[in-house]
This record gives structure tokens, C-alpha cells and sequence, in this order.
């Protein structure tokens, strides 16, 4: 089997692009944003998190693997590929791990390319946010929610720069920047594959 990872070609880049700043508010201080995000999905409660699933082959990810797994080289996320190979997986769907509200949705370049980033709130008020990258294409807008398991997008390779592969990540600092995909520092970040699992439904 042949195994893709954004490490095998180079790390993603570490400068967040315009619209990144511009997918938070900046000049409010840190607990009146995250009560901001609460607020959103009080509007619209049904939006609220009642499970998470794995975000390829829903809901259990049959057919793919976790070709480089949270921690390993210091990754912050996962990279989940088909158990195919090669660029096998490349425009195959891409699933919203939970319910939620897109906060940013466009292409940022570099060794990114195309990423969502999706906030979930649980009904106890537990705030996580999840994030999809390398997308071959975007079928989300900034300010739409969505339910467990919608289209959100397709698995692509950063427009050429990997072998086709998702770049997932869960994290509980919801307001941090795309960032590098890679720190020997892990807080804010979550694993996903032992998040999800603790939170089936």
C-alpha cells in the first residue's frame, strides 16, 4: 500500500491568507467571540452537535486509512486516504463530521489549498471546531450551517503539490489561525480518531 501524507512532499504553510483574518473578529476579546459562536447556534439549536462521524466513507470511514496520524511527525491533524492508493481518492466526497456552522470556506494556497473550517457546539455547550484540507473543490459557503454527514466537499491534493488525501483536524481552540499542520506544541488541537470515537452517537 502506498502511503500519502503532507509530510512526504513538504509542510503546509505556516502564513494564514487575508481572508483567514477576516473569518474572525479580531479586536473582540477572546470569551465575548466564543460567546458569540454559543449565540449562533442558539439562533438555530437544531444545528447544535449530536454525534460526530468520521468525515470520508461516513459514518466509520470504511475503505480509507489514517495514512499519518495526529502526533506522528509532530502532525496536528490526520491525513486519510483511500485504502486504493495513489490520487484513487481524488474528488471522492467530503463529509461534515457534525452538525455545525461554516465559518470559512475558500482556497488559501500554498501547501493548503482549498479549506473548510466548521464550528460545532454541543448541546452542553462544549465548542470544538473541525477543519478539511487540500479540498478539490468547496461546496460550502462561509455563514451556512450544516447537518452531520452533508457534501461539504471533495478530496483533492492543494492543486497538485500531494498525492489526493484529507487533511482533518478537530480542535477545542476554536479561534486559533489555519497554522502549519505541524508543531511539536499540541495545545488547541485535538485527535480526531479518539474524539470522534468518544463522541458516536
Amino acid at each position: 500500500m502506498f502511503q500519502v501524507s503532507c509530510q512526504e512532499v513538504k509542510k503546509e504553510s505556516a502564513s494564514p491568507s487575508s481572508n483567514e483574518e477576516k473569518s474572525i473578529i479580531k479586536t473582540e476579546p477572546q470569551k465575548t467571540r466564543l460567546d458569540t459562536i454559543l449565540a449562533i447556534f442558539e439562533e438555530k439549536p437544531i444545528y447544535k452537535a449530536r454525534g460526530f462521524d468520521f468525515p470520508i466513507a461516513k459514518p466509520n470511514a470504511k475503505g480509507y486509512y489514517n495514512a499519518q496520524p495526529f502526533g506522528t511527525n509532530n502532525h496536528l491533524g490526520e491525513d486519510w486516504n483511500a485504502v486504493t492508493g495513489g490520487d484513487s481518492d481524488l474528488g471522492d466526497p467530503i463529509y461534515a463530521t457534525a452538525n455545525g456552522f461554516v465559518n470559512f470556506a475558500t482556497d488559501i494556497g500554498s501547501g493548503w489549498g482549498k479549506v473548510i473550517r466548521i464550528w460545532h457546539t454541543t448541546v452542553d455547550g462544549v465548542v470544538v471546531e473541525s477543519l478539511y484540507a487540500h479540498c478539490d473543490t468547496i461546496l460550502v459557503e462561509q455563514g451556512q450551517y450544516v447537518f452531520k454527514g452533508d457534501t461539504i466537499g471533495t478530496i483533492g491534493n492543494a492543486g497538485g503539490i500531494y498525492l489526493a488525501h484529507l487533511h482533518f483536524e478537530i480542535r477545542d481552540d476554536v479561534l486559533l489561525p489555519v497554522g502549519a499542520g505541524y508543531a511539536t506544541e499540541t495545545e488547541g488541537y485535538l485527535d480526531p480518531t479518539k474524539f470522534i470515537k468518544a463522541h458516536r452517537q
